[in-house]
């Protein structure tokens, strides 16, 4: 009976199919995206570079400067510090969920850390697509020709696809540096930003923004 009744009813058993495979087919991108951070996280970056190009997110958290922001503008600090990098850049325009400019935000970070060499801001971008579009005309006026880009490594994949369909490797030498942010490191894949990253794929292969 209770298959019979399962039969009478097909669009059910379609609409249980295709969540099932909604289902594997985000958990397969996010376990994709993991594999590629652990790799990134496994290989910084090894040429000298004009510039570091830290990509904005959510700036404050309770009143406070967000852990996984801070933690992209702390591994930039440490890029300088070790000589590999020349400069920091910022991208970042106001976030909607705290009404902080990211870039504002990360230059303050970068200063308490007591860092105090050059710095170049972009304040309008609103996405990872405009990070690098709006960033691009900024850092060749500076003279920069060589930039490592530095985001948390779950977003890394998505940006390398970004910097190749958009041409902003044709502007560039282009690396990457993984942040282990606190946020990475407590949670790794099951961090807030790392459960997001498949459906931010999906938008944008569908919108042709990564093939």
């Amino acid at each position: 009976m209770n298959r019979l009744r399962w039969l009478r009813r097909p669009w059910q058993v379609a609409l249980a199919g295709m969540a099932l495979a909604g289902v594997l087919a985000y958990a397969g991108i996010g376990a994709f995206v993991w594999w590629q951070a652990e790799a990134l996280l496994a290989n910084p970056p090894q040429r000298p570079a004009d510039a570091a190009l830290v990509l904005g997110s959510r700036a404050y958290l309770d009143g406070k400067p967000h852990p996984c922001l801070a933690g992209r503008v702390d591994t930039a600090v440490a890029l300088a510090r070790s000589g590999l990098v020349k400069q920091l850049a910022f991208t970042g325009g106001v976030d909607s969920e705290d009404g902080r400019t990211e870039a504002v935000a990360m230059r303050e970070r970068a200063v308490a850390t007591g860092f105090a060499g050059p710095m170049l801001m972009e304040p309008a971008s609103t996405s990872t697509r405009l990070n690098l579009s709006l960033s691009r005309p900024l850092l060749l006026a500076a003279g920069v020709r060589s930039v490592v880009i530095v985001s948390e490594p779950f977003h890394l994949w998505r940006v390398a696809r970004l910097v190749k369909m958009s041409g902003f490797d044709q502007s560039f030498d282009v690396q990457y540096a993984a942040a282990p942010t606190s946020c990475w490191t407590a949670l790794g894949p099951f961090s807030k930003g790392a459960l997001r990253e498949p459906a931010a794929i999906v938008n944008n292969a569908f919108r042709g923004f990564l093939f």
